[in-house]
């Protein structure tokens, strides 16, 4: 018995639900709005990598060797 009571309770609350939305979406219809979001920019943005650049790189030591060349020859 007491399921009974509550659908009849619930019933009349969701009738009473029905109208209002019902009311509700015919009024935003003729306003125009729509039920579907705008769309946003993606909030990830990926930033790209640096590109490597061509140029050859020597070794902490080729390099000590060259400038000694270097200076030794600048010295003659």
């Amino acid at each position: 018995m007491a399921d009974k009571k509550k659908k009849k309770e619930d019933s009349a609350l969701v009738n009473a639900a029905e109208a209002v939305g019902a009311a509700v979406g015919k009024i935003a219809a003729a306003a125009g709005v729509t039920g579907e979001k705008p769309k946003t920019a993606p909030t990830n943005i990926k930033i790209p990598k640096l590109a490597k650049s061509g140029k050859s790189r020597l070794s902490r030591k080729e390099k000590k060797a060259k400038q000694k060349l270097a200076a030794a020859a600048s010295r003659k």
